[in-house]
C-alpha cells in the first residue's frame, strides 16, 4: 500500500516536473524529477526527463549519469540512448556516440518510423560520424604529409650525392629528379583523393527525397524508398506504390538491408561530408 502512494506521489511530482520544463523553469524540474527518483528510483522515465533538463543547461556530465541509469533500466528507451550519445559526442567520444545513437535509431524507426525525434538522432548520428571521419582524415592527411616530405627530403638527398658524385649539375640528372619528384607528388595526391568529398551514386538516394538514404524499405515492386517518405505517401496520399502504382499496405514493407549496407559503406568510407 505505502509502495503504491510513494508511486502515486512520484507521478504527481513528474507531471509537475514536466510543466515546470515546458516554462524552461530546468533548475524546479529537475527538483522534482529527483524528488520522484527519491520516491522510486526504478522508474526509467523520471531518469530520462531529468535528464533532458541537464542537457538544456549543457550538464553533459549528469546528461550522461542520467541516461546510463535509464538504460539499466530499460534498454528499449530511445530518449536515453539518444542523450547519451549527445553526451559522449559533447565529450569528443566519437565511437561511444555512434554505437548509442546507432541503437537509438534503431529502436526509434521501430517504434514511430515517421516521428520527428528519428530525424533528430539522425542529425546527431551524422555529426558524430563526420565528427570521427574529420578526425581520422585529419590524423591521415598530417601522416602522408609527413611522409611526402620524408621521401622529398630523401630524394633531395640523393640527387644531391648524384650530382656530388658526377662533379657538376647535368641536364639529364636534373631532369630525372625533377621526374621523380613530379611521380611522388602524383601519388600522395592520388592517395589524399579518399580525404574529398565524394558524390552519393544514384542507387543510395531515396527517389522521392533525392537524399541518401537512412531506413531503406523495399515495396514488392522492387522499388525501394525511405521508409518514413513512402509512409507518409501512404497515409496521406493513398495506398499505392507512387511508381508501379500497385496496392501497398505498410506491412508489405521490408527492410532493404542490402542498400543499408552499402550506404553505411559509403559513408565509412568517404565520410559524412559528402556531396549531394
Amino acid at each position: 500500500m505505502a509502495q503504491s502512494g510513494a508511486r502515486r506521489q512520484a507521478e504527481l511530482l513528474r507531471r509537475q516536473g514536466n510543466k515546470a520544463y515546458e516554462r524552461q523553469r530546468f533548475g524546479a524540474a529537475i527538483d522534482l524529477y529527483t524528488e520522484a527518483i527519491t520516491l522510486c528510483p526504478e522508474v526509467p522515465e523520471y531518469y530520462t526527463n531529468r535528464a533532458l533538463c541537464y542537457l538544456k543547461r549543457n550538464d553533459w556530465k549528469r546528461v550522461e549519469e542520467d541516461s546510463s541509469r535509464a538504460i539499466e533500466l530499460d534498454r528499449d528507451s530511445v530518449k536515453a540512448y539518444y542523450m547519451m550519445g549527445r553526451a559522449l559526442l559533447e565529450r569528443q567520444d566519437y565511437d561511444g556516440a555512434i554505437k548509442k545513437l546507432r541503437k537509438a535509431l534503431d529502436l526509434g524507426r521501430v517504434a514511430d518510423p515517421v516521428g520527428y525525434m528519428v530525424e533528430e538522432i539522425w542529425h546527431y548520428f551524422a555529426k558524430a560520424n563526420d565528427a570521427r571521419w574529420e578526425e581520422e582524415s585529419s590524423k591521415r592527411v598530417c601522416r602522408l604529409q609527413e611522409l611526402r616530405e620524408t621521401c622529398v627530403e630523401a630524394l633531395n638527398q640523393h640527387h644531391f650525392l648524384e650530382t656530388f658524385d658526377r662533379g657538376a649539375i647535368s641536364e639529364e640528372v636534373a631532369d630525372a629528379h625533377s621526374e621523380r619528384l613530379e611521380h611522388l607528388n602524383q601519388v600522395f595526391n592520388t592517395a589524399l583523393k579518399d580525404d574529398i568529398p565524394a558524390d552519393v551514386p544514384d542507387y543510395l538516394c531515396c527517389k522521392l527525397t533525392l537524399d541518401i538514404f537512412r531506413d531503406p524499405v523495399i515495396t514488392p515492386s522492387g522499388v525501394t524508398y525511405e521508409r518514413a517518405v513512402i509512409i507518409d505517401h501512404l497515409h496521406n496520399v493513398g495506398k499505392f506504390d507512387p511508381v508501379s502504382r500497385k496496392r501497398l499496405e505498410p506491412d508489405q514493407l521490408v527492410p532493404n538491408l542490402a542498400i543499408k549496407e552499402a550506404v553505411q559503406a559509403f559513408l565509412d568510407e568517404h565520410g559524412w561530408a559528402y556531396k549531394t
